[in-house]
């Protein structure tokens, strides 16, 4: 059964490590730019790195949900080739941000453009799993 799943367990893991990662950077930018928790506003700079990371986490169960269900009832190895797309998508995402507003733009149409695909898997798939003998 491993091998049935071994490609969506690494890249789950994989996920969890970049949304750590992310979480280390807001981490380190409250101590550069001295903005103690609970607070949540600082200068631009820590605000955007602060935002970068809320909004990955708030995507991240979506994504492993529908990584999953792709990856079980449609295509384990199409599923995890998105969910690697995806991961390199949201990392694009988090950096442009940490930049500057405007630049989180192009990499976050790429990541809602993968969501929606791997979502299509899912149903595609469960329909062929309830539909088809």
């Amino acid at each position: 059964m491993r091998n049935q799943i071994d490609l969506l367990a690494t890249v789950t893991v994989l996920g969890v490590l970049e949304q750590a990662y992310f979480v280390l950077q807001v981490i380190y930018a409250r101590r550069k730019y001295k903005v103690s928790p609970p607070e949540t506003t600082g200068p631009p700079e820590f605000e955007r790195i602060f935002r970068a990371q809320a909004n990955c986490s708030e995507y991240f169960p979506i994504f492993i949900s529908l990584l999953w269900v792709a990856g079980i009832f449609f295509h384990q190895g199409v599923a995890a080739v998105c969910g690697l797309l995806y991961l390199y998508t949201r990392f694009k995402y988090f950096q442009g941000y940490a930049v500057a507003a405007q630049e989180r733009l192009g990499p976050l149409y790429a990541s809602a453009r993968l969501l929606w695909l791997l979502l299509g898997l899912a149903v595609a798939g469960l329909l062929a799993h309830f539909l088809l003998p």
